[in-house]
C-alpha cells in the first residue's frame, strides 16, 4: 500500500502546469484558431496513447479467456472511438480561412505523422509497409515490434479456440508480421460461434463496434480536411483528402463481415 503524500495536490498529481504550457503557438499574434487546432490534435494523441492502452489490455484478458473482462475493455475502446469522432465537429468549426491563417506555419508536420494512430493501427492489424516508412527509426522499431507480435484479431483466435471451438491451427500459429487474409475456414468457425455460443458472439460483435467506429472515424477526419483544405496537398507531404480516402472501407476484421449475410 503507498503512502500518503499530504503535498500532493489536484495540480501536481495531473501536471497541470506543465500540461497548460505544451501549447505553443507559432502564428503572428498568434492567429486565433491555431490554439484549438492545437489543443483538439494534443488530445487526439492523449487518446490514442489511451487505446494503446486498453488494446494491449484487452489482449491479455482475451488470451487469457476472460470473458467479462473483455467486453468492458473493448467496449471503453468503441466509447472513446466515438469521442475521437465527436472531437470532429469541433474542428468543423474552423473555416477553410481561418485554418489557413497559419497552415503556412506547420511546414512539413502532419496528422500522417502521428505515429501513435500507427501504432493503434498495428494493434489492431494493420501490416503494410506503408504505414511506418515515413516514421523517424525510434517510431519504426516500436511498429516493428508491434507487428512481430499477435495483434487484437489473432488474440480474440487464441479466445475462441479456448472455447472449444475449432480454429485451424496454421491460424493460431501464423507468422504475426504478415498480414492476416481472411478465409472461409476461420468465417465458418465464426458463425458457428454466433449460432452455439452467445457469450463468445458478443465479443465477436465488440469488435465489429470497434471496426465500425474507426472506420467513422476515418469517413469523418476526411470530410473535414475536404471542406478545409480541398484537394490541397496534406502538409505532411501525403495527397490530403486522396490518401485518407483509400484509407475508407477497408474493414480491419474482414471475417466478422463477411458473415453478415449467412445469419
Amino acid at each position: 500500500m503507498s503512502e500518503f503524500d499530504p503535498a500532493l495536490t489536484y495540480t501536481s498529481y495531473l501536471a497541470i502546469d506543465e500540461l497548460l504550457n505544451l501549447q505553443r503557438p507559432l502564428s503572428d499574434g498568434p492567429e486565433h484558431d491555431e490554439m484549438l487546432f492545437i489543443v483538439i490534435h494534443q488530445t487526439y494523441e492523449l487518446w490514442f496513447k489511451q487505446l494503446k492502452h486498453e488494446i494491449f489490455g484487452v489482449k491479455k484478458t482475451l488470451e487469457a479467456g476472460d470473458s467479462y473482462g473483455s467486453l468492458a475493455i473493448l467496449g471503453r475502446i468503441r466509447t472513446i472511438l466515438k469521442i475521437c469522432v465527436s472531437q470532429v465537429d469541433i474542428l468543423e468549426t474552423m473555416t477553410p480561412l481561418q485554418f489557413n491563417s497559419f497552415r503556412g506555419r506547420l511546414s512539413s508536420s502532419s496528422g500522417f505523422q502521428s505515429a501513435q494512430f500507427r501504432e493503434v493501427e498495428a494493434l489492431l492489424g494493420r501490416r503494410d509497409s506503408k504505414m511506418a516508412g515515413h516514421l523517424p527509426p525510434e517510431a519504426q522499431k516500436i511498429i516493428a515490434h508491434i507487428t512481430a507480435q499477435r495483434s487484437l484479431w489473432d488474440s480474440l483466435l487464441v479466445y475462441i479456440g479456448k472455447r472449444n471451438h475449432a480454429v485451424p491451427a496454421k491460424y493460431l500459429q501464423r507468422d504475426f508480421a504478415v498480414a492476416y487474409e481472411p478465409n472461409e475456414a476461420v468465417q465458418e468457425v465464426l458463425l458457428k460461434v454466433h449460432q452455439e455460443d452467445p457469450e463468445t458472439a458478443m465479443i465477436c460483435e465488440r469488435l465489429v463496434d470497434i471496426d465500425e467506429g474507426l472506420q467513422e472515424w476515418r469517413y469523418r477526419h476526411v470530410k473535414m480536411v475536404e471542406r478545409t483544405i480541398g484537394h490541397k496537398s496534406g502538409t505532411g507531404g501525403s495527397s490530403g483528402v486522396g490518401y485518407l480516402s483509400s484509407t475508407l472501407f477497408h474493414p480491419i476484421f474482414p471475417d466478422l463481415w463477411a458473415i453478415r449475410d449467412r445469419f
